[in-house]
């Protein structure tokens, strides 16, 4: 095996990790503080243990991991001051960005955005969360692209990807779905017709759900020792 290939299989090796992971987190099937033993990764994906711990790295660069001396890698879990602080961010930015998105939206943004709705609510109405994950990421991807703004819509994915822990808590539960759906059909009208304002509260509105869920489980955790 050349140098390279075994670069490009390692690097392939923690990008499917990482998504993996990701998304395990994000549905809930890794709870707060669950363990993620470099050795059982590396065995799980059948590869060497600086791709798993590579892996884990990029996983606390993305803020779902925490690594703690003789404690090794755990699933990222919050306080609830450290939840009130993430979502008042992540309400500033988000609201500040839908600001911007030039009203009456352009045909092709609506076009995108009722395909993506159209999968997600599909994918709701079939129980398929992983599919519900993803569909749910793109929507908010491309509503915020529209913004025009990079860097602002780097900081709003940084951000939103910190909370996937947060957000499993709530992925699941058929009313708050329910409510998600008719929240994205509503951007998408609001987009079309121009109402800026209404806009803006919807978008500040449904980040809510997500976090009251945490915050319900949150106050009642004992602390770590």
């Amino acid at each position: 095996m050349t140098e390279d290939t075994e670069k490009s299989e390692a690097l392939t090796g923690i990008s499917e990790i990482v998504a993996t992971l990701e998304e395990e987190i994000a549905l809930g099937k890794m709870g707060p503080r669950e363990r993620l033993v470099e050795e059982e990764l590396a065995q799980r994906f059948d590869v060497k243990r600086h791709v798993a711990r590579q892996a884990l790295a990029d996983l606390e660069t993305m803020g779902l991991v925490v690594r703690l001396p003789r404690r090794g890698a755990t699933v990222r879990d919050y306080g609830v001051a450290e939840i009130e602080q993430l979502y008042a961010a992540r309400q500033l930015v988000e609201c500040y960005a839908a600001g911007l998105i030039e009203l009456p939206a352009a045909p092709s943004l609506i076009e995108a955005l009722r395909a993506i709705h159209e999968r997600h609510s599909t994918a709701v109405e079939r129980g398929d969360l992983r599919r519900v994950f993803r569909e749910n990421l793109l929507f908010h991807k491309t509503f915020f692209a529209a913004c025009g703004n990079v860097p602002l819509v780097e900081v709003i994915e940084m951000l939103a990807m910190k909370t996937h822990a947060i957000r499993s808590f709530s992925i699941g539960d058929p009313v708050i779905l329910a409510a998600v759906c008719r929240e994205h059909a509503e951007m998408i009208e609001l987009l079309q017709d121009g109402n800026q304002q209404r806009l803006i509260e919807l978008v500040g509105q449904h980040l809510q759900p997500a976090k009251n869920a945490y915050l319900k489980l949150a106050r009642h955790r004992a602390p770590m020792a």
